[in-house]
């Protein structure tokens, strides 16, 4: 079963083509094609057909959908479908094809120019071009194809969907019915404008408001669902299409998340009339005074603060480092640059070793992302063949090279010690300015060469 739908754009004619190549929606544009229009130049071209004919307002591009039923179609046979509705409803329009399968659902998105570029015609969409064209030659094609199609009546003996409905149940409630039918439709739908093409083809007609409303043909006043079930506004369908549907029937999240109400700043109101004369005799008796802040900091006080917390990180490193002598300091010091200049010699010996498996890296990410034009290639699909032979390619110069692929993503993802990865260990970071106990020597001008406090003890780099 083919559900089509088609819809009248004035918006950026680039906005629509992106979205219909999407190439993580298309399996990397493999899932497209254009009529009448050259593969990277469609924007252009139907740009320029509407200058040539002097037709760049109003209507800028029409996007018609054609939805099927989960596991009914194969990706394939929905393009082959969708680009035989193409020919047969649009000759001389340009036009652009995409088979989105990111949804469990498989559906065709084009997108064809308002105008056409043999006759300089525009595109005029109505009811009548809707059921007896696009509807009659999808569901022709669907037949021809061995898919279902969606039943009409036929004259007179037809019944409407809510009677319909009625004898298949046993006359349930209109509300029933109602409810019924958007849980399945929420279930089906890929987003919010899905929802509602499901709902038109159930036969409701809808309201778009501050709430939805709902109605069979037939009836007279709408039914606003979303009045005591939150699940049914239009936030909450949006939500539940989302892939929280369960979530917000078993209670575990609501189906609008509430929000604070917006409330602008108000400055405290000033005493007036009798009660500011009450505060002010208040005042005069001594009874209520000025509020009192503190004194503010002075400059020689932050310096002295400032001073004390460095005095007590050197004595926390000190004595965590078991520091008590000049000679203690100069053997710590010592470890440290030699631990450093390790690391260093092993960062240096890595990244060599990087450098020269850059062809093997290369090589491992070319098999990745070319294992499915193999499948492809292997599949039928033609115009792979240049994709297959860089993949050969790549998996021979990984068989040769003596190294196991799961060697090479852990040396490309870093899997080794941080110091090889380029990143040496942080060096003991210097005090701050003023002299160090038990070394006279040095003072506020080079004070910044001795270590602090690091969280670690016995002369361990981080």
């Amino acid at each position: 079963m083919a559900i089509t739908k088609i819809l009248a754009r004035k918006g950026r004619l680039d906005v629509g083509i992106h979205y219909v190549l999407n190439g993580d929606k298309t399996q990397e544009q493999i899932l497209t094609a254009h009529l009448n229009c050259e593969p990277g130049r469609e924007l252009r071209q139907m740009l320029e057909t509407k200058s040539q004919y002097d037709k760049e307002d109003g209507v800028q591009y029409y996007h018609m959908i054609q939805s099927f039923r989960p596991g009914e179609v194969s990706p394939e046979l929905a393009l082959e479908i969708a680009q035989t509705l193409v020919e047969e409803h649009l000759p001389g329009y340009q036009a652009v094809i995409g088979v989105h399968v990111d949804k469990e659902h498989i559906h065709a998105h084009i997108i064809f120019n308002s105008v056409n570029a043999d006759t300089g015609e525009k595109y005029h969409s109505s009811p009548q071009s809707y059921y007896r064209q696009i509807r009659a030659i999808s569901d022709r094609l669907c037949r021809e194809h061995g898919l279902s199609v969606i039943l009409e009546g036929q004259g007179a003996r037809a019944v409407s969907y809510a009677e319909w409905l009625r004898q298949t149940r046993g006359q349930p409630t209109f509300r029933a019915m109602l409810e019924a039918d958007l849980r399945d439709a929420i279930q089906d739908a890929n987003d919010l404008g899905h929802f509602f093409l499901l709902m038109e083809h159930k036969g409701w007609e809808i309201k778009h408001g501050n709430r939805l409303g709902f109605r069979l043909r037939g009836q007279d006043r709408f039914m606003m669902p979303g009045r005591k079930k939150s699940l049914f506004t239009e936030e909450g369908i949006r939500a539940a299409i989302q892939g929280e549907l369960s979530a917000i029937e078993q209670g575990l999240r609501p189906a609008i998340i509430p929000r604070p109400a917006y409330r602008p700043f108000r400055p405290h109101p000033k005493y007036k009339g009798f009660l500011a004369l009450y505060v002010h005799y208040l005042y005069l008796l001594g009874k209520a005074r000025q509020r009192q802040y503190p004194p503010r900091m002075t400059p020689q006080l932050r310096q002295a603060a400032a001073q004390a917390e460095r005095y007590r990180q050197r004595f926390y490193f000190l004595r965590d480092n078991d520091i008590a002598t000049p000679e203690d300091m100069a053997a710590f010091l010592t470890r440290t640059e030699d631990a450093l200049a390790s690391l260093t010699k092993q960062r240096t010996i890595f990244n060599v070793r990087k450098k020269k498996r850059q062809v093997l890296y290369t090589a491992l990410a070319d098999v990745e992302a070319l294992a499915i034009a193999k499948e492809l290639y292997e599949d039928g699909v033609s115009g792979m063949e240049e994709q297959l032979a860089r993949y050969l390619d790549a998996v021979a110069r990984l068989e040769g090279c003596g190294c196991s692929r799961e060697q090479l993503l852990r040396e490309k993802g870093g899997g080794v010690p941080a110091a090889c990865r380029g990143e040496p260990p942080d060096p003991p970071r210097a005090a701050e300015a003023g002299h160090m106990p038990g070394d006279p020597e040095r003072g506020a001008a080079n004070g910044a060469q001795y270590p602090i406090y690091d969280g670690t003890r016995g002369g361990e780099t981080r």
